[in-house]
């Protein structure tokens, strides 16, 4: 008999006594619990751990839950970490992105797994990986070896590895259409309901009173967020000038390039008859983003996003011109975005501080690269004085740490999947009378979502920085679940 047979049978006992005391008993020492962490921690921690907890025993039910988790931090609670010290403060996307791992793991002891599934792009993100460690630990020789900032940037690596692993995790786990559509819908809702967020405190700061959105967001500083009037942004952090949506992303940057990965991938399944999220919820959800993303005045994000969708446009769904045009047309005519015109401009002109700042942290970059052109310098910081790790560009980024080795290993694994989403597109436009468009839209959408990043990424250096674990996550979750979808795509019209 099982414990779980066992306690079956003491709570529902046919000796009444003995079903009551059990009952008490339980209860007693929940009410304990419960009591003890309200008055340790307050009510809201203590809910959230209770919540937590149920999470937890939910996950192991459901690989499922772990995913809709992972996702939900990301997309509302980057930044969030726990009021406790464990030798390190463990975050919210620590302890999810952990339990989806573990659930995966105890899958795979149980022989609910009995295969494990590479792809091509396998042992290229091996690969990537191991040049990775390989640099971090080279870079070590060459900053100071303090216990305390060991262990911060080892615990950030290994955050970031991690998130690369994510890759193989989510080809394994996500090998049927019905999962693929619930977990990139969930990734969806999350994304939108971060908008709506953004929108609505970005609207309350500018109409009716920027202290109470101040107020609202310094209460997540008791989860590691930051507190105080800083946690309004605005164009070259300058008061004077326009306010940019952050919602719960810090950055709005961060934020907007949440967006452009997932406006990317929402935006396809306007053109099939069965969309992932019903049409009358999914306009006005891709419309909120859309207007967030505005407000983020993330210009490379939305360079990253139009690019993406002139790809999609081109290659596949042609009436997505005829609402880029719209777009373009009321962002050059109406009054409201007279603004973000301006900072484009300024931008192309490099007129303004923070592109020439840019332009700056380009040449330091390349000099950089140039003294340490093989191997990079690894994670934590240069050997020289006069240089410094730290570029708003994701491929300049990649080779400071990890040189141009590095730096070729990364578009090898990129580039792999781009030529395996060209010869896919051959077969499922061959077969594409028997295709489901929900799916066909789900795998342009993703890849999608990765060309969004890809060109963002020259602009922006979020999804390779150790201090935006979120934006790697988000990152390789996309690869592996473009990946997944190719292999769907091809067992069902390949070879």
């Amino acid at each position: 008999m099982t414990t779980q047979d066992r306690l079956y049978h003491i709570f529902a006992s046919r000796y009444r006594w003995l079903s009551a005391l059990a009952a008490l008993l339980l209860c007693s020492v929940l009410a304990v619990g419960v009591g003890y962490l309200l008055s340790e921690l307050g009510p809201l921690i203590a809910g959230a751990g209770i919540v937590g907890v149920f999470l937890g025993l939910w996950m192991l039910q459901d690989i499922e839950v772990a995913y809709w988790s992972v996702i939900g931090v990301v997309c509302l609670l980057p930044f969030a970490s726990f009021p406790f010290d464990l030798g390190f403060t463990p975050t919210f996307l620590d302890a999810t992105l952990g339990a989806l791992f573990f659930v995966w793991l105890l899958q795979i002891a149980s022989g609910a797994q009995d295969t494990f599934v590479a792809t091509p792009l396998g042992l290229p993100v091996i690969a990537f990986m191991l040049l990775a460690v390989g640099t971090f630990v080279f870079g070590l020789g060459h900053v100071p070896l303090a216990l305390g900032f060991l262990q911060t940037y080892l615990r950030r690596f290994a955050e970031m590895m991690l998130s690369v692993a994510l890759f193989f995790l989510v080809v394994n786990t996500v090998q049927d259409s019905g999962r693929l559509r619930r977990v990139v819908k969930a990734l969806l809702i999350g994304a939108f309901a971060s908008a709506l967020l953004g929108v609505g405190l970005y609207m309350v700061a500018d109409q009716i009173s920027a202290d109470a959105v101040i107020q609202a967001l310094s209460a997540l500083g008791r989860i590691g967020y930051p507190a105080g009037p800083g946690v309004l942004r605005y164009i070259r952090d300058n008061p004077e000038l326009p306010m940019r949506a952050t919602s719960t992303s810090v950055d709005p940057n961060v934020l907007g390039s949440l967006l452009n990965v997932t406006l990317a991938i929402g935006i396809p399944q306007l053109f099939v008859d069965r969309p992932i999220i019903r049409r009358r919820n999914l306009v006005p959800m891709l419309g909120v983003m859309a207007l967030c993303l505005g407000l983020t005045m993330s210009r490379g994000s939305m360079v990253g996003l139009a690019v993406a969708l002139v790809v999609v446009a081109t290659l596949r769904y042609r009436k997505l011109w005829i609402l880029m045009a719209g777009a373009l047309v009321l962002m050059l005519l109406l009054p409201q975005t007279q603004e973000l015109v301006s900072h484009f401009i300024e931008g192309f002109l490099v007129e303004d501080l923070a592109t020439q700042m840019r332009m700056g942290e380009y040449k330091d970059a390349l000099i950089l690269i140039r003294r340490y052109p093989l191997l990079g310098v690894g994670f934590a910081g240069s050997p020289d004085i006069d240089t410094y790790i730290g570029v708003a560009n994701l491929y300049l980024l990649i080779a400071e740490k990890m040189g141009l080795v590095g730096l070729t290993s990364f578009l090898v694994v990129m580039g792999a999947l781009l030529i395996r989403f060209w010869r896919v597109r051959a077969i499922v436009a061959e077969g594409e009378q028997h295709a489901t468009a929900t799916m066909e839209a789900l795998w342009w959408g993703l890849h999608a979502g990765l060309i969004g990043a890809l060109t963002g990424g020259v602009f922006d250096h979020y999804f390779f920085n150790l201090d935006f674990h979120h934006s790697v996550t988000l990152f390789w979750l996309v690869v592996g679940l473009a990946t997944a979808t190719t292999e769907l795509m091809q067992e069902r019209f390949g070879n």
